[in-house]
C-alpha cells in the first residue's frame, strides 16, 4: 500500500472515529495534543500542536501545509493523534502549555528537570513523560484538564496527574460554539503575546470569555 493510500486510509479511519457517539460534547474548546508518525520511513517523530477543532487539524496535518497542515508535519505522515489535553479556561493558557511541551528545556517550570536541547529525545514517550511531569506542576496542576487518548497507545503515564484530572479515552464532540470564538493567535503579534512566557496561567470570565488581567 503506497503512502497516499496509507494516508486516505487512516483518514477515513479518523473520520469514523471522531463521527461516533462521543461520551461528551465541550463547548470553548482549548486542547494541546500529541502526533506520532505512522510513515515507516519517519518512525519516531513526534509532533505537539493546538487546536480547537481535533478533527479537523489532524486531517490537515495528514494533507499537508498547503491544506492548512504545519510545516514540520507536511510530508511526514500520515500521522495519528494519540492523544489531547482539554479543560484549558482560554486559548492563552492553551499556547503557554503548548510551547512548554515543545520546549521543556526552556521552560522556567521544567527547569528541575536539567534538560538538554543537545541531548532531548523527541520520542513518543519522552513527550509523554514531559506531559505527565507538567500536569503535576504549578501552574497546570490547579487546571481543570481532562487527558484522553485517541489511540490504542494508551498506557499508564509516568507521573499519574492530580485526581480532579481524569483520563479517559474515546472521540469527543467539539461543540460548534467554540468555532466562534475568535482567535487571538493571528490578530497578536509574539511581541504582544508572550506565548513563550509560562510563568503566569490566565484565568477568563466564564460570561464573556475575556482574559481576566
Amino acid at each position: 500500500m503506497s503512502i497516499e493510500d496509507t494516508i486516505l486510509s487512516i483518514d477515513n479511519q479518523l473520520s469514523t472515529s471522531f463521527n461516533e457517539i462521543a461520551d461528551i460534547e465541550v463547548e470553548n474548546f482549548f486542547g494541546c495534543y500529541l502526533l506520532n508518525s505512522l510513515n515507516p520511513a519517519c518512525k519516531g517523530r513526534t509532533y505537539i500542536g493546538f487546536t480547537v477543532d481535533p478533527h479537523r487539524r489532524i486531517k490537515q496535518h495528514n494533507k499537508g501545509k498547503d491544506f492548512g497542515g504545519a510545516k514540520k508535519t507536511s510530508g511526514k505522515g500520515p500521522w495519528e493523534m494519540v492523544l489531547i489535553v482539554h479543560g484549558f479556561p482560554n486559548e492563552i493558557t492553551a499556547l503557554r502549555f503548548e510551547w512548554a511541551w515543545q520546549n521543556p528545556e526552556q521552560s522556567i517550570r521544567l527547569k528541575h528537570l536539567n534538560l538538554s536541547k543537545n541531548k532531548r529525545k523527541c520520542t513518543l514517550q519522552f513527550n509523554l513523560n514531559i506531559l505527565a511531569e507538567m500536569l503535576c506542576i504549578g501552574p497546570w496542576a490547579r487546571l481543570p484538564l481532562t487527558v484522553r487518548w485517541l489511540s490504542d497507545k494508551k498506557q499508564v503515564l509516568e507521573r499519574m496527574p492530580p485526581l480532579h484530572m481524569p483520563i479517559t479515552s474515546g472521540p469527543i464532540n467539539v461543540s460548534k460554539q467554540t468555532n466562534t470564538i475568535p482567535s487571538k493567535r493571528k490578530k497578536t503579534s509574539k511581541q504582544t503575546l508572550p506565548i513563550n512566557d509560562d510563568s503566569r496561567c490566565f484565568s477568563s470570565c466564564s460570561l464573556c470569555n475575556n482574559i481576566i488581567q
